[in-house]
């Protein structure tokens, strides 16, 4: 049986996803500008995504005062409950930015330092996913109803079809494009999507066998591989370690334990 806390959670985190992927879809403006930049002049951050995090930083603090938070554009703190959210209001800001259709919202709820709830919201196509932990992954969209996600059965490594993303620092990307170009021989195909939350959600839902990216942050990662976990890949880093900075890979068993074997044959994480 779901914990009604984490219930609860979901619910409120499913609201917050679909309002900020409302405004958004709806708000963003015809002079869409650059408002900030991160790691380099290339890692965006744009009006919107500051707009999105307020609403969804605003919306649960009403809510449940007492929690967390930790959001990629600032918003922090500890809180007093032992809930904290983990928050990407816009997975994909370049595609964003560019009018491209692959972006997300990321929220997910951590009890205790675990993920419990998470929902990744998909504005321009239409589709939502979402996860309690012990629940299943569970994605509404042009469908009818509510659809259960299961990946993909694991074929064969080389007729496997694999995303990945690249940093935004020069000197990473180029060491990324090395790996991959030693990758891409050995399987079906790469693609890259551009939006960390969306893979991990296409790996859920049966749309690729695999992924993987080095330089990935918590609110990146956080509700998309409690998603893809639910609906029965496999997630990690490095052997026998988490998904990390260092290393990210969400794959359907069988796929998982060669391409983390490759991607630490070729020092994926360096």
């Amino acid at each position: 049986m779901t914990d009604p806390l984490h219930t609860e959670l979901l619910e409120i985190a499913q609201e917050a996803a679909r309002r900020a992927g409302a405004l958004l879809r709806d708000g963003r403006p015809a002079d869409l500008a650059v408002a900030a930049t991160k790691s380099s002049p290339i890692d965006v951050v744009t009006e919107m995504d500051i707009a999105a995090e307020k609403l969804i930083t605003t919306l649960i603090a009403e809510r449940r005062p007492d929690d967390g938070f930790l959001g990629e554009e600032g918003a922090s703190g500890d809180g007093t409950s032992g809930v904290r959210w983990v928050i990407d209001p816009l997975d994909g800001t370049v595609n964003y930015l560019y009018g491209l259709p692959t972006w997300a919202v990321s929220i997910a709820a951590e009890q205790d330092g675990e993920t419990v709830a998470g929902v990744v919201e998909i504005p321009m196509r239409g589709e939502s996913y979402h996860a309690v932990r012990g629940g299943g992954a569970w994605a509404t969209g042009a469908w009818e109803g509510t659809r259960a996600l299961a990946c993909r059965p694991a074929p064969p490594l080389e007729q496997a079809l694999v995303s990945t993303g690249f940093n935004y620092v020069t000197e990473v990307r180029t060491r990324q494009a090395e790996v991959a170009a030693r990758l891409v021989p050995l399987l079906r195909d790469i693609r890259r999507g551009g939006s960390a939350a969306v893979d991990l959600c296409d790996v859920a839902a049966g749309r690729l066998d695999g992924y993987y990216e080095r330089g990935l942050h918590p609110w990146d990662v956080a509700a998309g591989d409690l998603i893809a976990r639910e609906a029965g890949a496999l997630t990690g880093g490095r052997p026998g370690e988490r998904p990390s900075n260092a290393l990210t890979i969400a794959a359907a068993p069988g796929v998982f334990e060669p391409l983390q074997r490759l991607l630490e044959d070729f020092d994926a994480w360096r």
